[in-house]
């Protein structure tokens, strides 16, 4: 059987100031203010010949509460291992928090709807 990609989302709301380096920075940036954030993981593998899985959907939401937790309802700046929290540094933290649980982790996406921002991470 061909190798097939198998996703999950989650949502976390979320808090950050942010410095932007362009000039007429806009200034509520630099204040705290929040965000509801979507992001979208993919794995991408063969499945089990037994089981039919890729991967127990089970284990991988186990796996994203356990980061959701360390996200939801947090002041994203005080969050080790970040940076600065744009949607780039969500995508690379997000990843490197998963692929140890998640080797067959190939992608993480990072968006906010209420404006239009996505980010994607592809693996290689």
């Amino acid at each position: 059987m061909a190798a097939v990609e198998l996703s999950q989302r989650f949502y976390f709301e979320a808090a950050h100031t942010l410095r932007r380096y362009v000039e007429g920075e806009v200034e509520s940036s630099k204040r705290i203010h929040g965000h509801t954030y979507h992001a979208e993981i993919t794995l991408r593998g063969e499945p089990d010949p037994t089981t039919g899985m890729v991967m127990d959907l089970g284990l991988v939401r186990r796996e994203l509460a356990a980061l959701r937790e360390r996200l939801d309802h947090r002041f994203l700046d005080e969050v080790e291992g970040i940076g600065p929290a744009t949607l780039e540094n969500l995508c690379a933290f997000i990843a490197r928090e998963l692929r140890p649980a998640l080797p067959l982790l190939v992608r993480v996406a990072v968006y906010r709807p209420a404006s239009g921002d996505r980010a994607e991470l592809p693996l290689g």
